[in-house]
C-alpha cells in the first residue's frame, strides 16, 4: 500500500495487478490484459449480462485502467519536466528482501519496492499499448462519462508524445526503464503497440487520423515482426490482433479510399491463419491436440492457445453475421463449423481434454493443479505474519496450496502433453494475468449467446456488431 511512496520523485503507485505468482507489478502487460479485457466486454458484453458478470469484469477493467492512469505523467512546460512512465513496481532492488527472494504473501511484504522510470522516447511499446488500453476501456467504461473522457485524453496525449520524438524504441532495451522487465517480459519490437494503440484510439475517438496511422504504418510493423512470432497474438506482438481489427472495419464498416488496399491485405492474412488453425500444417499439435503456435517453446503453451482459441471463434463470429459460411486460402478452406470446432478443441483441452485428463484450470474439474505457483495461494491465511525467511518453507513444501487460487489457468503441459504439478516449476504451475485474460476471451467467445437476442437480420450470437463503431461517423 506503499508502492511509490518511497521517494519524494515518485507519485502513488498503489492498485493494479500482481503480474504472476510474485508481487511485481509489470505496467506492459497490466495495459495488455486491460486492452484485451475491454476487446471482450465491447464484443460481448451481451453474454457477461446474461450470466451477470458484466459488472464485475468492468470493476476488473477500472481497477486496471485507474493505475494505468497513475502511470502516465504528462510533461510539466512549467519546469521543463518531461513526460514519463512507470514500467514497473517490485522486482530486486539489490536488497536482501525483495519481490524475487522473498517467498510472502503481499500482505505481509515491508520491504522497499523498486520503481522503475522511462523517457516515452525510450518507451514507445508501454505508451502504444496504454493508448490502446485507456482507448478500449473509455468504450467499456462509457457510462461513466468523466473517467471515460479522462482516458481518452490521456490515451491521446501519450500517443502524440510517443509519435512526437525522433528516438523510438523498446522499453526493454534500457536499463532504467526495462531492464529487469527483460528477463520476464522483453519486448521484441514497438510498431506494433502503437499501431495497435492508433487503431483503439480510433475506435474510442472516430478520428480517422488514427485509422490512416494504423494503415499506413501497418506494413512496416509486419516486416519488422519476429519470424517466431508470426500470426501469434499476445503481450509481446499484437499484429495478428490488429489484421483483425481492420478486417472487422472492413466488414462492418467499410471506409473505402484511402484504407481499402491495407483492409484488403489484412483480411486475406487472417483467412491465411485461420486455415492454418484449421487445417493448413504450418501449425503443429501435441499428440493431445494443443496448438503448438511457437514450437520452439517448451513453456506456457496455453495462453497460445487461449488466444487463438478466442481469435478463431470472434472471427468465425464475424463472418456469420455477413452469413458467409466459408473461406478459401491458397491451398485449403475453412468453414464456420471448423472455425468453432478448432475453438472448442482448444478450451476443451484445457479443461480436461487432454492424455493427463488435468484441468489445468484451478478448481475445475476432477483434477486439477494443486500445487500453483503462487505466493498467496501457498501460505496459510492464519492471521499471522510471515517474514521473508519462513515462507521457502510453503515454496519448498511438497503439500497441496492452503488457498485454491479458484478459476486461476497455470502455464500448462509441455510440448509432449507432460504436465508436473510443483511449485518448484513455474514453468508449468505459474498463472499469469495475461494468460488468464486469454481464458476469459475464450470462454466469453464459445459461450452460448442470450435466449432470445439476435441482430437486425435474426442472428443469435450474443455479440455487437456496432458497438464498436459508436464513435465512428459513416462516410459521407
Amino acid at each position: 500500500m506503499n508502492d511509490g511512496n518511497s521517494s519524494e520523485k515518485h507519485p502513488d503507485l498503489v492498485g493494479g495487478f500482481y503480474d504472476a505468482g510474485n508481487n511485481i507489478k509489470f505496467s506492459f502487460t497490466t495495459a495488455y490484459t486491460v486492452t484485451l479485457l475491454s476487446w471482450t466486454v465491447i464484443e460481448y458484453h451481451e453474454k457477461y449480462e446474461d450470466i451477470g458478470e458484466l459488472d464485475h469484469v468492468k470493476d476488473i477493467i477500472k481497477w486496471g485502467s485507474l493505475y494505468l492512469l497513475k502511470l502516465f505523467v504528462p510533461p510539466d512546460n512549467s519546469s521543463s519536466i518531461p513526460a514519463r512512465i512507470y514500467s514497473q513496481v517490485g522486482g530486486n532492488n539489490s536488497n536482501a528482501e525483495n519481490d524475487l527472494t522473498c517467498w510472502q504473501r503481499p500482505e505481509d511484504m515491508n520491504y522497499p519496492r523498486l520503481v522503475a522510470v522511462c523517457d516515452i522516447s525510450t518507451a514507445s511499446d508501454l505508451a502504444g499499448e496504454m493508448v490502446a488500453a485507456m482507448s478500449a476501456a473509455s468504450l467499456v467504461l462509457k457510462e461513466d462519462k468523466d473517467i471515460s473522457e479522462i482516458l481518452v485524453k490521456a490515451a491521446e496525449e501519450l500517443f502524440i508524445l510517443a509519435n512526437g520524438t525522433e528516438k523510438q524504441g523498446t522499453y526493454t532495451t534500457n536499463d532504467d526503464c526495462g531492464g529487469q522487465a527483460r528477463q520476464f517480459y522483453n519486448s521484441t519490437s514497438y510498431k506494433d503497440e502503437l499501431v495497435w494503440g492508433g487503431v483503439w484510439l480510433f475506435f474510442s475517438t472516430g478520428n480517422k487520423t488514427y485509422l490512416k496511422y494504423a494503415t499506413e504504418n501497418i506494413a512496416s510493423a509486419v516486416k519488422e515482426q519476429v519470424a517466431s512470432d508470426e500470426g501469434v497474438f499476445d503481450w509481446n506482438n499484437k499484429i495478428t490482433a490488429v489484421l483483425i481489427l481492420l478486417t472487422r472495419i472492413r466488414y462492418f464498416r467499410d471506409l473505402g479510399y484511402p484504407y481499402e488496399s491495407s483492409f484488403i491485405s489484412s483480411t486475406n492474412k487472417i483467412d491465411l491463419l485461420m486455415c492454418s488453425y484449421t487445417s493448413d500444417p504450418k501449425y503443429s499439435k501435441t499428440e493431445g491436440g494443443l496448438i503448438l503456435l511457437k514450437p520452439s517453446t517448451d513453456a506456457g503453451l496455453l495462453q497460445y492457445a487461449v488466444i487463438a482459441s478466442f481469435l478463431s471463434k470472434l472471427y468465425g463470429d464475424y463472418l456469420q453475421l455477413l452469413r458467409t459460411t466459408r473461406r478459401s486460402c491458397p491451398n485449403s478452406v475453412f468453414s464456420l463449423e471448423s472455425l468453432h470446432e478448432f475453438s472448442q478443441s482448444q478450451v476443451n483441452y484445457i479443461l480436461g481434454d487432454n492424455p493427463l485428463k488435468m484441468s489445468y484450470v484451478v478448481g475445475y474439474g476432477g483434477t486439477y493443479p494443486v500445487q500453483v505457483h503462487h505466493r498467496a495461494a501457498s501460505i496459510p491465511w492464519d492471521g499471522e505474519r510471515h517474514t521473508c525467511s519462513e515462507g521457502d518453507q510453503w515454496l519448498n513444501s511438497r503439500g497441496k496450496n492452503p488457498n485454491t487460487i479458484l478459476g486461476a489457468m497455470v502455464a500448462g503441459p509441455n510440448k509432449d502433453d507432460v504436465f508436473s504439478d510443483e511449485r518448484s516449476q513455474p514453468w508449468f504451475t505459474e498463472p499469469s494475468i495475461t494468460s488468464n485474460a486469454g481464458l476469459v476471451a475464450a470462454l466469453i467467445a464459445l459461450h452460448d449467446p442470450p435466449t432470445g437476442s439476435s441482430d437486425s437480420i435474426g442472428v443469435n450470437l450474443g455479440i455487437d456488431k456496432n458497438g464498436m463503431f459508436e464513435n465512428v461517423k459513416e462516410v459521407s
